[in-house]
């Protein structure tokens, strides 16, 4: 759930055995339980305000998308996937042109003064 496990669970509940005694954890664990269903419900509701202002071109709005890595990752590199045909690839000794002449020793290579 927050990346806590079942041994780092059981020394917070002696942590807080030690901390609020046996009389009063309960009345903490109820008020943390409201204060988390309180906060879910925000949360949820600020989702639900923030699609009906953006319209139904935004019904599937993930909040997640919104982080620039997810973003990157469905919008440019699922799209690598589609692209992908199963035609071979050309290697570059193909795209060399072997019909290049050498030009003797001592002679200049031609120049164009307006290609500078």
């Amino acid at each position: 759930m927050f990346g806590i496990g079942p041994l780092e669970l059981v020394v917070i509940a002696i942590v807080a055995v030690l901390l609020f005694g046996p009389d009063r954890l309960p009345e903490f664990a109820r008020t943390a339980g409201r204060l988390l269903r309180q906060v879910r419900q925000m949360v949820n509701n600020a989702q639900n305000d923030l699609r009906n202002e953006l319209g139904p071109e935004f019904a599937d709005l993930d909040v997640r998308d919104l982080n620039p890595r997810s973003f990157v990752r469905k919008h440019l590199l699922e799209g690598m996937d589609d692209d992908y045909d199963d035609k071979p690839v050309a290697s570059s000794t193909d795209l060399m042109d072997t019909t290049v002449q050498r030009l003797p020793a001592g002679q200049r290579a031609p120049y164009d003064p307006e290609s500078t």
